[in-house]
């Protein structure tokens, strides 16, 4: 979580809160991080943190809408920013997909 914060705070956003979600009180099996943050300015951020060796396709870019809509419904609340923080290959497809429905996808972690 302290790389997370510190990613941000270079990015200028700084968070009030941050509480880490399980997966599996989602019911999911996937090897991934979930946050859920407040920033200084009340703007409610889901973010979601994918690390794997293989390239994130189309088909897993679905699979995080399900999560994140899952995550919506656990805390009752509708997300302002959503953003997927990813270190491995990443497919285009997937890429423009994941804009065009208002998500903010960053490549550059770590």
């Amino acid at each position: 979580m302290k790389e997370l914060t510190n990613y941000y705070t270079n990015k200028d956003i700084l968070f009030k809160e941050i509480e880490k979600v399980e997966p599996k009180t989602l019911a999911s099996r996937k090897k991934i991080e979930i946050y859920s943050a407040t920033s200084v300015d009340s703007k409610y951020y889901a973010i979601f943190k994918f690390d794997a060796k293989s390239r994130f396709l189309r088909k897993n870019a679905d699979e995080l809408m399900v999560l994140c809509e899952k995550l919506a419904s656990y805390k009752e609340h509708n997300f302002k920013k959503k953003e997927l923080i990813i270190s491995s290959p990443l497919c285009s497809k997937a890429k423009k997909y994941l804009e065009e429905n208002s998500w903010s996808v960053r490549v550059d972690f770590m």
